[in-house]
């Protein structure tokens, strides 16, 4: 058996890799290259559209954390006096 191999893969208009076996061609690479490329760069424009919403949403959540901090922030210190406040009311009560 001999093997005959044609690679039009630098040929314009043509993608494709072929084995000729007594007479009779038989594709081993046809636009694969093409297809896989097409896919991958498919693949790459929807992870970077993905990582981008997760940037924003990643954004967006920080803020709002930022946000419920400053809120207990600000309820600890209101906390924090009305504490003071009953302490110095208890102190006078057990003066008087």
């Amino acid at each position: 058996m001999q093997w005959i191999y044609f690679d039009f893969s630098g040929k314009k208009g043509l993608n494709a890799k072929v084995l000729s076996v007594k007479g009779e061609m038989y594709y081993v690479e046809a636009n694969r290259k093409m297809s896989s490329l097409k896919d991958t760069i498919k693949k790459i424009k929807s992870l970077e559209a993905e990582k981008k919403n997760l940037l924003l949403e990643v954004e967006e959540l920080k803020k709002m954390a930022d946000a419920k901090a400053n809120a207990l922030e600000s309820e600890i210190a209101s906390l924090r006096e009305e504490v003071k406040s009953l302490k110095n009311l208890m102190d006078q009560e057990q003066q008087e």
